[in-house]
């Protein structure tokens, strides 16, 4: 406490001697170091007034409220404000109290105020200088050497830092802004550019790099995260901005690079307004609302403030998790939760009929390749075609004005069941944009990160257990989006339908599943020497690459960057009903029928090289 009151106190008399120090030091510079006599009484007079008046004038600028330790630039521009009034006013002061004595040389006004301000901010930066030397001197020389990468403001603060942690130990940093090169950012040198990671890791014998580019582009970012992971060093990385400022994580916090920032992509930009207008104040209601897509479009959705957000999901375990996350996150949210089936008209009708909902998300769906292509190609019909038909009739049968169908890339030129189960589904939903007053969306995306069923969980899990991974080609490509991203461009598509239109999402560059796997190998601290990658080859109904359009679609844009409308062909009447008499069978269809018949409403559904049965069927001469 003595401390504390003292401090200021201390701080304040160190001034009041600069004050007087200065007028002396005016004075000898204006006199070569030898006032005359016949200024003396001048200067003595002009002393005592000039400590007053300037003393006072510190206390009134409040330059004693922060702490020397922490002296920056703003301590800097109080203190010379400060001085510039008193530069002003002491020459007022002083010429009307000494106007019978010696007069002051004007030197001395203009010098007093240039040494004060030299006096006051050397005082706290010698002080700070020492304090940090006996806090911190002793850390720089220990703690893990380090690399940092970027040169903005977060890097040069990461780096002062740094420079007081015993944890770390800053040896470089590399920055690809040209000219900086050979400069110093808090005493460490900026060695090159990204690019140099890889040779000076070897020079410095560094083992972490830390990303300091808060305020860059994903792909910048990206580029820094790949070029770490190559470089076999431990990456550390600031959260981007975007994140920051949607509260995910704070900006103080450093983690860890993980896949997503080797994948990483601008942050999507949504027209918050327009989305809000078609959803603030509405019954909203999320089919498959515990599934990867479905629980993040109901979160993105929450953020909204529906009246009502109806969650219908088949399965009870990720109802009951919606529910308690809803409860944390959402408590004045009305959430009604609902345990059904897409295929059960009469549960459909109830639900819709009850609360009607003024826009329908339909994300419902069978998703994996593999496992719809054989044992569970009927169940994949009636889930992705039948469920959508039904829950598409009856949300015109109840006059909803929207409905919102997430699609996925693999309906685009569809080698596997799946694929071509979710192009039935577009192509149902066109069709019944032409009945009723219920307008439809359709949306479509490619591979979402973290999601059920994605391939980075898959590897996650191989490379913990010590491999091998798995991919099934060297050169298979997919596209990859966060989920986030892709709810809120669904949430943007819904907002901007007029009816029947297919959004196609701008999923950047496709990425190599092979290349993917290597870098996750190295981002867990393994070598492809410890850990193996094994080419298993194409499952059934699996391509190599993935296709956002169909060959007979081009594509128009939007007022949104990310989102394109696809031109698709239109419905043609009295389709509907034939496709209806083959959903309603009510007998076990095999896989091989299956195929055959979507071919038959899915023209430009090609099953892949892993269905021989078919071909074998189709070749045999009919009897």
């Amino acid at each position: 406490m003595i401390h504390r009151l003292h401090h200021p106190l201390l701080v304040y008399l160190s001034d009041v001697i600069g004050v007087g120090l200065a007028w002396w030091g005016a004075y000898l510079i204006r006199f070569n170091f030898s006032i005359p006599p016949e200024f003396l009484p001048g200067f003595l007079l002009g002393l005592v007034i000039v400590v007053v008046l300037q003393g006072l004038l510190l206390r009134v600028f409040g330059l004693y409220r922060s702490l020397w330790l922490f002296a920056s630039l703003p301590d800097l521009l109080c203190i010379g404000r400060a001085v510039a009034v008193a530069a002003v006013l002491t020459p007022l002061v002083v010429v009307v109290a000494v106007r019978y004595a010696p007069e002051v040389p004007r030197l001395v006004y203009l010098l007093q105020p240039l040494l004060l301000g030299v006096y006051m901010g050397g005082t706290r930066a010698i002080y700070r200088t020492w304090k940090e030397f006996r806090l911190y001197g002793g850390l720089r020389a220990q703690g893990q050497p380090v690399l940092v990468l970027g040169g903005g403001e977060a890097a040069v603060n990461l780096v002062r830092d740094l420079s007081r942690s015993a944890e770390w130990r800053v040896v470089g940093v590399l920055d690809d802004t040209p000219g900086h090169r050979g400069r110093e950012i808090h005493g460490c040198e900026v060695l090159g550019g990204i690019a140099d990671l890889a040779r000076l890791v070897d020079e410095l014998k560094v083992g972490h790099a830390i990303i300091a580019m808060p305020n860059e582009g994903h792909e910048r970012r990206r580029v820094a995260a790949s070029a770490c992971v190559r470089a076999g060093v431990k990456a550390l990385i600031l959260p981007g901005i975007e994140d920051v400022m949607t509260g995910r994580v704070n900006v103080s916090q450093v983690r860890e690079v993980d896949v997503e920032d080797l994948l990483g992509r601008d942050p999507v930009r949504i027209h918050a307004a327009e989305v809000r207008d078609y959803l603030r104040g509405k019954v909203v209601m999320v089919t498959g609302a515990g599934g990867s897509i479905g629980s993040e479009l109901c979160h993105q959705i929450a953020r909204f403030e529906p009246a009502l957000l109806v969650c219908f999901e088949l399965s009870e375990f990720a109802l009951y998790q919606l529910t308690e996350a809803f409860a944390m996150h959402f408590p004045g949210l009305q959430v009604v939760a609902v345990a059904g089936d897409v295929k059960d008209a009469i549960r459909v009708d109830e639900i819709i009929g009850r609360y009607r909902p003024q826009v329908i998300f339909h994300a419902a769906a069978y998703k994996h390749v593999p496992l719809m292509e054989d044992h569970n190609a009927w169940q994949a019909v009636r889930n992705n075609v039948l469920g959508t038909w039904l829950v598409a009739r009856s949300a015109v049968a109840f006059d909803v004005p929207r409905f919102v169908l997430v699609s996925t890339d693999k309906a685009v030129n569809p080698t596997n069941v799946m694929g071509a189960t979710k192009r039935l589904a577009e192509r149902v939903c066109q069709a019944m944009a032409l009945q009723g007053r219920t307008q439809f969306e359709i949306v479509r995306f490619g591979n979402v990160l973290g999601s059920a069923g994605s391939v980075i969980p898959k590897f996650a899990e191989q490379i913990a257990a010590g491999g091998p991974v798995t991919v099934t080609h060297p050169e298979i490509t997919r596209y990859f989006m966060s989920i986030r991203e892709a709810a809120q461009l669904v949430l943007q598509a819904g907002s901007m339908g007029r009816g029947g239109e297919i959004f196609v999402l701008d999923m950047g560059q496709p990425v190599r599943i092979a290349d993917l796997a290597r870098d996750m190998i190295r981002l867990s601290g393994r070598s492809e020497a410890e850990i193996r990658i094994v080419f298993s080859g194409l499952r059934p109904g699996e391509k190599l690459y993935e296709e956002l359009l169909a060959d007979t679609e081009q594509t128009l844009p939007t007022h949104h960057p990310k989102l394109r409308i696809a031109r698709a062909e239109p419905a043609v009447d009295g389709w509907l009903e034939g496709l209806l008499v083959w959903l309603r069978q009510r007998r076990a269809v095999e896989a091989i029928e299956v195929r055959r018949e979507l071919r038959r409403w899915v023209p430009e559904y090609t099953p892949g090289p892993l269905a021989p049965q078919l071909k074998a069927v189709e070749a045999a001469p009919k009897a």
